[in-house]
């Protein structure tokens, strides 16, 4: 058993013997066994001053300076000067309060490990007429499974047969569960709240949305958070400050128990206790919302980001084409235009030809059996449909096998990949696909410059005309092209001039730009696993809105974090004062500062409900 794993362990010893000690004292005295109370107050305190001298050696080892040291010197002050009730209660004060701050961080956690609770284990495959039940590891793309209600999705596959509705909470934070018709994609990790319908898997489970997202929250829940001790910033001079009035009570009225009461009252509990539980409750907050957050060090930094430097394919922009506009010949309807092409398109695995087949199953078009196909890789198709000759490919490719001087029609703007159609040796028209920007996009930066980020930087390896015609409007304040990855690492060691910079990136190429910003967000658990990897923030949906609340969430925890500091260290030296004057006795100070944790401890849970 590791260290820490012993120390969590014993802790409930360590109150029951600190409980115990200090009503057996109190019983003691009032029996008028005083000798005896005092035996038994200082058998309360011993075993919990051992435990918290072994991590203050453990954090020294490690080269942090930590508040503990203070709560060490009260209970030793408080045995040596015979003040053992106070150092009981001190003692019984720490346990508990370590205990409250577990209990705390649990209740902050539950939505970190909602998703690791429904990892599923086992599906129901069809084979051969009938159902068998599989583990996950068997499931191959391609392979066809009944979703139950109740069910949570094994793999990221299509809905085959039926509708699926699905409670998307642990992934999204959407509260309604959403319809998925016919033809429909859909995440892993979904719970299926309606009907059982059949999903055609596309991916594995290792590959899965799901899996990559478990994958993510167990390595974030196994990094220690750098902040999580907020308060031992202020370590070394607090406990300087402590020792000298402590001192000074002593020598200028000559009775040690007053600088007892002071090391006691200065036992800075709800700094130690209530900055991690904020903290946590922030990460937990987020995970409710689809926003994994890698740690309290960058729930810091995402609060205080002044510039954004983001990508533009499958960050700004969806990062899949769409088609946008059907150019057609005289007398040719468009949804024909549209089923030639996307049925003779059903033999190709090219990510143009795929884009046209979901979009005309998602209208509804009944696509026919595509014949005598051939395929001239990254150019264009030829092939039967219906009885007729149909070419689709790129405008080049058509103008050739129809021996054409030149394309009849000409479409498209900068960035737009257009698709040339023939029929019996007729060009019928042209299918225009771009790539378009988020929905939303203009209201989240507006809401990005109501926040505080005063720089937003386009950083891209895309054409310089495509870069500029999707951000015209926008407001964006830079734009990069054709950048290397070299490169944009350039644009956000530059950007930093203006402040901490977030990178957002969803590619193996924003990886490196990623890792150099002061914070690095990663699009979506499906993204590349080296922009996962890299980032300090990921989306676990591909929803680039979900920046909005990241950074609500951690400028509110942040700032109960930062007011249990600063009220934590006022009532402390407020406190201190009066012990220094005679005003405060050692065991008064102990319930007051026992009083002050419960209190911290519940404001900082308020770090839990949603951000405004």
């Amino acid at each position: 058993m590791t260290l820490g794993g012993f120390q969590k362990a014993v802790r409930p010893v360590l109150i029951g013997v600190a409980l115990a000690g200090l009503l057996g004292g109190l019983l003691a005295r009032a029996l008028g066994q005083g000798e005896a109370a005092v035996w038994l107050w200082t058998a309360a305190t011993l075993p919990v001053l051992a435990m918290l001298l072994v991590e203050i050696v453990t954090s020294l080892r490690r080269g942090d300076m930590g508040l503990d040291v203070v709560a060490a010197l009260s209970m030793s002050a408080a045995l040596i000067f015979d003040q053992t009730l106070a150092a009981a209660v001190v003692a019984l004060m720490y346990s508990g309060g370590q205990a409250l701050e577990a209990f705390a961080e649990r209740r902050a956690r539950r939505e970190m490990t909602a998703l690791l609770s429904k990892v599923p284990r086992r599906a129901m495959r069809h084979r051969d007429g009938g159902l068998e039940d599989v583990p996950l590891e068997a499931i191959a793309p391609g392979d066809r499974l009944l979703i139950r209600r109740g069910d949570v999705v094994p793999v990221d596959g299509l809905v085959a047969l039926g509708v699926g509705m699905l409670d998307l909470s642990a992934l999204t934070g959407e509260s309604l569960p959403q319809r998925h018709e016919t033809g429909a994609a859909v995440m892993s990790g979904a719970t299926s709240v309606g009907d059982p319908f059949d999903l055609t898997a596309s991916q594995t489970a290792a590959d899965s949305t799901f899996a990559g997202i478990v994958r993510l929250v167990q390595q974030a829940q196994g990094v220690r958070a750098p902040m999580a001790r907020l308060a031992d910033r202020y370590a070394m001079g607090f406990l300087l400050v402590t020792v000298a009035l402590a001192l000074a009570a002593w020598a200028i009225s000559g009775d040690p128990i007053r600088a007892v009461a002071v090391l006691v009252v200065a036992t800075p509990c709800p700094l130690i206790l209530a900055v991690p539980v904020a903290l946590v409750a922030g990460l937990s907050q987020a995970a409710g919302q689809g926003i994994l957050i890698k740690g309290g060090k960058a729930l810091e930094v995402l609060a205080s980001v002044r510039g954004l430097v983001v990508d533009k394919t499958g960050t700004l922009t969806d990062g899949q084409p769409r088609l946008i506009e059907t150019l057609v010949a005289d007398g040719i309807a468009a949804d024909e235009v549209l089923r030639l092409a996307a049925s003779l398109d059903q033999a190709s695995r090219h990510t143009i030809a795929e884009t046209l087949v979901t979009e005309a199953r998602a209208r509804g078009m009944a696509l026919s059996r595509p014949e005598d196909v051939v395929e001239t890789a990254g150019e264009g198709l030829e092939g039967s449909v219906d009885g007729k000759a149909v070419i689709v490919g790129g405008r080049g490719f058509v103008v050739g096998r129809l021996g054409l001087a030149e394309a009849p029609q000409a479409g498209g703007g900068p960035g737009a990949v257009t698709v040339a159609v023939a029929v019996d040796g007729r060009w019928v028209g042209e299918l225009i696909l771009a790539d378009q920007l988020r929905v939303g996009t203009t209201e989240l930066l507006a809401g990005l410059r109501a926040l505080g980020v005063t720089r937003i930087v386009l950083a891209t390896g895309d054409r310089p005309e495509v870069a500029e015609a999707i951000v015209e409007g926008l407001g964006f304040d830079a734009v990069h092209a054709g950048l290397t990855p070299e490169r944009k690492i350039a644009v956000v060691v530059t950007e930093r001039a203006h402040g901490r910079v977030m990178m957002i990136g969803d590619g193996v190429n924003d990886a490196p730009a990623l890792a150099a910003a002061d914070l690095g967000v990663a699009m979506g658990a499906r993204g590349a696993a080296a922009s996962a990897e890299a980032a300090d923030v990921v989306l676990l949906v591909d929803r680039l809105d979900r920046i909005l609340p990241a950074l609500k969430i951690a400028r509110q925890a942040l700032g109960i974090a930062r007011q249990s500091v600063v009220v934590g260290i006022g009532l402390s030296v407020a406190g201190m004062v009066a012990a220094a004057l005679g005003m405060i006795s050692p065991v008064q100070g102990a319930l007051m500062q026992e009083a002050i944790d419960v209190a911290v401890i519940l404001n900082a849970l308020r770090a839990l409900r949603g951000a405004t």
